[in-house]
Order: C-alpha cells, then sequence, then structure tokens
C-alpha cells in the first residue's frame, strides 16, 4: 500500500469497485492473469503491509507450497562398485575392507582378523548416492522401489495358477473316463438281462414320487433338491392373528410359544417351536450329543457330527451297561443288608390315604361322631402358655409393636394381667387424650 490516499483517489476506487460488483468494468487480474472475484470481502483480498509487492493477488492466502521431492528414478540401494581392492587402503573398514564405512557401520559378520591385519577378502565399495528427499519422501516405504520386481511375483502366480488348472483338467478327464467305462459296463450288463426297460421305469417312477411342490428331481443321480420352505405352507405368524397371541421373531423366523394355547398340541399341525423341539427324536438326539461331549472329554474318539452312527452304538451299549450295572448293585445291597419285602409295598400315597377311621363333622367344622384325627407333631413345644397368660407372645400387634392378646401386654416375659390390665390401658389413654 503506497501512502494515504487522498479523498478524490479513495472515491475513485469506491466507484471501481462497485462498478467491477455490478459488472460494468473488468475484474482485477492477478499476476498470473486470473481474475479476482470482486464481490470479495477486503480483509480478504488485501495483503498484509510486510509481504505486500503493489500488485492486486491472492497468493498470501495459500500456503506456500514446496514442490514434494519424490523421485520415480531406482537409486541402488546396498549395492557394490566394480572389482574389490586388493590391498588395504588407510580409512577403510578394518573388518571388511571397504572404504565407504566405517568399522562401526559395517553390516558384514565380524572377522577374528579383519582385512586390515590379513588383507585378505577385501569387500567391494558400495554405491552411494545423494539423494535430495523431503520429510514425506523419506517416510515413504514405496519409494524408488523398481516395479520391474512385481511383474515377477505376477508372472510366477499365473504359472502357479496354469499349473493347477492343467492338474483339475486332467483329474476331470480321468473321472470322465471312469464314468464312462461304468456306464458302459452297465449298459453291457443291461442287454445281457434285458432288463433296461425296467431301469427306465423305475426312474420314471421316481421321479413321479418325488415331483413334489418346492423338490428338484435329478432322474440320473436320483437325488432330490428340496427349498428352504414350501410355498405352500402357511407361515407361523398366521395361525393365530390375534397381537396377544405367542411371539413370533422375524429375524429369526422363530415362535416359541404355542400360538394355539387352548387346543391340545398334539392335534395341531404347529404347537411352537418348543413344543418341536422336546418332542420326538430330539431329547434322543440332546442326550447322545452330551453322550459323545463327555467320551470326548475322557479321551474317547467319538464325534456326533463326523461319525453319528458310532456315537448311536456307543451310547446305545453305554445305556445297557449302565442299567446292567445298576441291577447288579441293587442286587448286592438287598444281599448283604436285606429288606426286599420293603420293594413290593404298596405305594405310600394309598397308605397315607386309606383309613377305617369313621368321622362326621358338622358345617362349623366341629367333630359330630368319631374320633379327631390327631395333629401332627412338631419338635418345638406348643400350646404352652408362661406367667398366666393364655396366648402367645406376637399374637397382639399395635402402635408397630408386638404383644400379648391376652392382657395387651408390650413386655416381653411379662405377668399376664387379664382383663384388668386391658381396662388400666384404656383409663390412661383417656386420661392422656383429655389433658
Amino acid at each position: 500500500m503506497s501512502g494515504k490516499l487522498s479523498r478524490e483517489e479513495f472515491r475513485k476506487q469506491k466507484d471501481l469497485e462497485a462498478a467491477r460488483k455490478a459488472g460494468t468494468a473488468p475484474a482485477a487480474r492477478d499476476e498470473e492473469g486470473r481474475e479476482i472475484n470482486p464481490h470479495i470481502p477486503q480483509y480478504i483480498s488485501e495483503a498484509p503491509w510486510y509481504i505486500n509487492d503493489g500488485h492486486a493477488s491472492l497468493k498470501h492466502q495459500k500456503a506456500p507450497r514446496d514442490a514434494d521431492q519424490f523421485t520415480d528414478e531406482w537409486y541402488q540401494r546396498g549395492q557394490r562398485a566394480g572389482p574389490a581392492a586388493t590391498k588395504y587402503r588407510k580409512g577403510a573398514c578394518e573388518n571388511c575392507g571397504a572404504a565407504t564405512h566405517k568399522t562401526k557401520d559395517c553390516v558384514e559378520r565380524p572377522r577374528k582378523k579383519g582385512a586390515k591385519w590379513t588383507g585378505k577378502n577385501i569387500k567391494e565399495d558400495e554405491i552411494l548416492q545423494k539423494v535430495e528427499m523431503s520429510f514425506d519422501a523419506k517416510r515413504d516405504r514405496w519409494n524408488g522401489y523398481d516395479t520391474a520386481e512385481h511383474k515377477k511375483i505376477y508372472e510366477e502366480y499365473e504359472k502357479v495358477e496354469e499349473a493347477r488348472r492343467k492338474l483339475k483338467e486332467s483329474e476331470l478327464d480321468k473321472q470322465d473316463a471312469k464314468a464312462a467305462a461304468m456306464a458302459s459296463r452297465m449298459e453291457n450288463d443291461a442287454n445281457e438281462f434285458g432288463d433296461s426297460d425296467d431301469d427306465d421305469d423305475d426312474e420314471e417312477k421316481y421321479a413321479d414320487k418325488s415331483d413334489m411342490p418346492g423338490q428338484k428331481v435329478n432322474a440320473k443321480t436320483r437325488t432330490t433338491i428340496r427349498n428352504l420352505r414350501i410355498r405352500e405352507d402357511r407361515a407361523k405368524y398366521l395361525y393365530n392373528l390375534d397381537p396377544n397371541s405367542a411371539h413370533y421373531d422375524p429375524k429369526t423366523r422363530s415362535m416359541r410359544d404355542n400360538p394355539l394355547k387352548d387346543q391340545d398340541p398334539s392335534t395341531l399341525i404347529y404347537a411352537g417351536d418348543n413344543f418341536q423341539r422336546y418332542s420326538g427324536n430330539t431329547t434322543d438326539m440332546a442326550n447322545v450329543q452330551l453322550f459323545a461331549w463327555q467320551a470326548a472329554e475322557k479321551g474317547s474318539d467319538v464325534h456326533m457330527q463326523a461319525n453319528p452312527t458310532q456315537a448311536a452304538i456307543l451310547h446305545k451299549k453305554f445305556k445297557e451297561k449302565k442299567a446292567q450295572q445298576q441291577d447288579t448293585n441293587k442286587e448286592s445291597i438287598l444281599a448283604k443288608y436285606g429288606g426286599e419285602e420293603h420293594l413290593d409295598a404298596p405305594a405310600r400315597e394309598l397308605l397315607l390315604a386309606q383309613t377305617e377311621n369313621y368321622v362326621e363333622y358338622s358345617r362349623s367344622g366341629n367333630v359330630l361322631k368319631g374320633q379327631e384325627p390327631a395333629k401332627a407333631k412338631s419338635k418345638y413345644q406348643e400350646d404352652v402358655y408362661i406367667n398366666n397368660h393364655t396366648s402367645v407372645w406376637g399374637s397382639f400387634w399395635a402402635d408397630d409393636k408386638w404383644g400379648y392378646k391376652c392382657c395387651r401386654s408390650f413386655i416381653k416375659m411379662s405377668y399376664c394381667t387379664g382383663k384388668a390390665g386391658i381396662e388400666a390401658q384404656e383409663a390412661s389413654a383417656n386420661i392422656l387424650s383429655s389433658t
């Protein structure tokens, strides 16, 4: 900024700014010839006095950018130049004899006697290049990487993939040849015995039986592929449209409770996931799985998923041996201690429910005829009153305190005063209320 502007110069400058904003005057240009937006505020467009060069510019608003000193050229790292020296040179590495580094920077294996004393096996000098790089370029892990190295890796993987593809093709050819030989053998056998038409009929019958909704049949391999759910099946949440019915989780498609609780679950098509989970062979399968886990923990080679037949057979043998062992233990205990006659006694419920005593009761519960059944005795003393009381402690409650009902005394182990004590308490309460 050049000095202070006069009144006339300031007015002309303001008129020029207004004309530029209105579009009647051309916009100002910076030193690179680019137009400057006239609507930019003055405190942004004007440069500070210490960097103002007298030209309109927005360069002072941008951070100075130095060109990143990244190099695309390959520099030789760790490579050695030319033939090695035949004699040790003064100032060279005492270990390997190279003149491009000191002894403390040598990466060779420390020798028992270095090249300085032996003068043998002197290593070549390293190639040192002066590479000027910025802060970021020094820390770039791929700076100076030769892209030709990646091409070698790509070619190696291509060769491995080609070898794998050829191996797979050869295996498929062998399988096709084996299948063709088996098919020709079966055809010869069919022609010999004359039952080829019967086989075709069997395949058609098999396909007709398996042609059901939600299934796809392959007559050659005789396999069926069933979908996740037949579209004719009713969804779980449609069995009962009551909003207060069993909860349906749409995420897991599960309904644990029975949607029709008023009906017999055994007569329903669907009675909830829990009913299906604990019905049929589900519990047996769970017991076999538990047996397999326990046997595996004890070192036996039993696995429910890897070999289910073996697990089922071993579980059956285990149950038989367990039942046999229980019978053996029972017989040995009876033979040693006796008491076999008690096992043949009637059920305990029948013994307790049957009696020869005849008792008649009134409407109030009093015994009219017969003997009243004896009360069950306890190890604690019952109907024992102390200090002339006719009720037990805790039979009376008033003013957040327990007491005796017979005399309304709140003092435990006190002597009973009877009705006289109750009248005395009421009289004292009336006196206190009147005062």
